[in-house]
């Protein structure tokens, strides 16, 4: 997404914090963000125990450069490498925030990452985050998730939530804005990975795209005529 971070945590609580969600801007400030943890590290006297990386669904240059990033750091430190679902880091961050309904007893949390057009990268949590529908590529009509609305209060947030707002019309339906799926709400998730020892190969992992990559091809009008012999000047 639009969001860019690099965090610290130390026994739960984050200790450095580095962000910018404006705009897309993970090759220019994600190094610099990663360089700047490591110094606050050696300034601190602190000891890296893992690396964390948010690790999709999501926009494919994205993804790249955070897991590039961390495997660096990973390799760089000799340390392992744990991969979170940026869909319930999203889960994790909006039960962080100060939103009431999330002490409501049938609420669920429905995070949403934009997939161009009206296709947005999804699924349920609870409010324990236990995975009430797994990751999937949903396209929005009017008739989405009513089969979750029907019973529950579902809060959809995210990117992707924005465009769901005028067709999603549930009453048990709540929208909440700016949440992303940010490095200081990977804490607890990246916490209890590393006490369970739920570590990703360093070396091959890649990340969760969801969908295939598709590429355009380029209406460059210059290069055909320099081929064709016809046009070409002795």
């Amino acid at each position: 997404t639009k969001a860019c971070s690099v965090a610290l945590s130390l026994n739960g609580e984050v200790i450095f914090n580095r962000m910018e969600v404006q705009n897309v801007s993970h090759a220019s400030q994600l190094g610099l963000f990663g360089w700047n943890a490591m110094n606050y590290v050696r300034e601190n006297g602190l000891k890296v125990d893992a690396v964390a990386v948010s690790a999709g669904p999501g926009s494919y240059t994205g993804l790249r450069i955070g897991v590039s990033e961390a495997k660096g750091i990973g390799y760089g430190l000799d340390v392992p490498l744990i991969a979170l679902s940026s869909l319930k880091v999203m889960a994790s961050g909006v039960l962080q925030s100060d939103i009431p309904e999330k002490t409501e007893e049938k609420v669920l949390f429905c995070p949403m990452i934009d997939a161009r057009r009206m296709e947005v990268y999804s699924a349920i949590y609870d409010k324990t985050l236990k995975e009430i529908r797994p990751v999937r590529a949903d396209i929005i009509d009017e008739n989405s998730y009513a089969a979750y609305l029907q019973d529950h209060k579902v809060v959809f947030f995210g990117d992707g939530s924005d465009k769901c707002r005028s067709i999603i019309r549930s009453a048990n339906a709540l929208f909440v804005k700016d949440i992303y799926p940010l490095a200081s709400a990977m804490v607890g998730l990246a916490e209890e990975a590393y006490s369970k020892k739920d570590f990703v190969d360093l070396a091959y992992f890649e990340p969760f795209y969801l969908k295939e990559f598709q590429a355009t091809v380029a209406k460059n009008k210059v290069i055909p005529k320099l081929n064709n012999p016809g046009n070409a000047k002795e």
